[in-house]
């Protein structure tokens, strides 16, 4: 079952993966897809919790850079094949009948999808239609990486602490912090495949998601959201001679850190109240 899941969550940042080299209708199908991967990969990890199974989101390296599309689909149909053959090992029958029916409609659309020549991994650093200065293109490249891997990182730990927690007020705020982080990620990854410098998120500590002091991870995760405020802002400013649009987009992402500060202070307050009960 480890490594059902294991698999699984490499399947799902492969299809990811895949959803920001494609630049046709593709693009969306690939998208769709992890998604479901994504879902699996929640339900598989419920599976190891209630047999009382301990387990962690390490992962191998995942090998992504193609110069065709097909390259690497090819390489997801494999690691889906091999999914199929080890859920024979679940002992959740409706599971598993449920992730092997996906799995055989995914490989068959994969297989038949159109081809596309890859220019994710160019590192040309230039964006579509905007002619950036160097400190532009220099302040783009840092946060585009930086902040990709901490989009991922937050999924992970705000799905962990899910996962765990049979609370349905912090659920709630976890759930919402999870479809914001998603949101990040496909917008951060895609501006970087646009650039040429896609790359895979690497692989979370296990200390970062295994939280067992809530209300310190909480009052972190408040300074570190107020500090990627300031990173958007200091973007916006570097982009906004070159491209009011692309200065825009990074405001608009600032704006939504508000409601996820004001989310996780008033999870703080919750947490902090139930332990003085």
């Amino acid at each position: 079952m480890k490594t059902l899941m294991i698999k699984t969550h490499e399947a799902w940042l492969e299809m990811l993966m895949a959803g920001f080299m494609s630049k046709t209708s593709n693009k969306q199908v690939l998208f769709d897809f992890s998604d479901i991967l994504f879902r699996h990969f929640t339900w598989l990890e419920n599976e190891l919790i209630e047999i009382g199974e301990s387990y962690s989101y390490d992962r191998d390296a995942i090998p992504i850079k193609v110069e065709k599309l097909s390259d690497l689909l090819h390489a997801i149909i494999i690691r889906l094949n091999e999914i199929d053959l080890q859920l024979l090992s679940s002992p959740d029958k409706a599971l598993a009948g449920r992730i092997a029916s996906d799995i055989h409609y995914m490989t068959e659309v994969l297989s038949h999808m159109s081809e596309e020549m890859i220019s994710a991994f160019n590192m040309e650093r230039k964006f579509p239609g905007i002619a950036l200065t160097q400190e532009a293109t220099d302040a783009l490249t840092l946060f585009l990486f930086e902040e990709t891997y901490k989009e991922y990182e937050l999924i992970l730990i705000y799905n962990y602490l899910k996962a765990h927690s049979n609370d349905a007020y912090m659920n709630r705020i976890f759930q919402i912090l999870i479809y914001e982080s998603f949101f990040h990620l496909k917008r951060f990854g895609d501006m970087g495949a646009k650039m040429g410098i896609l790359a895979v998120p690497r692989i979370v500590m296990k200390e970062l998601y295994q939280v067992e002091d809530v209300v310190a991870f909480l009052k972190s995760g408040i300074d570190e959201e107020l500090a990627a405020k300031e990173e958007c802002k200091k973007l916006s400013e570097a982009v906004g001679k070159d491209s009011p649009e692309l200065a825009k987009f990074f405001d608009f992402i600032n704006h939504q850190e508000n409601y996820h500060i004001a989310l996780m202070k008033d999870a703080l307050q919750y947490f902090t109240g139930k332990e003085h009960e």
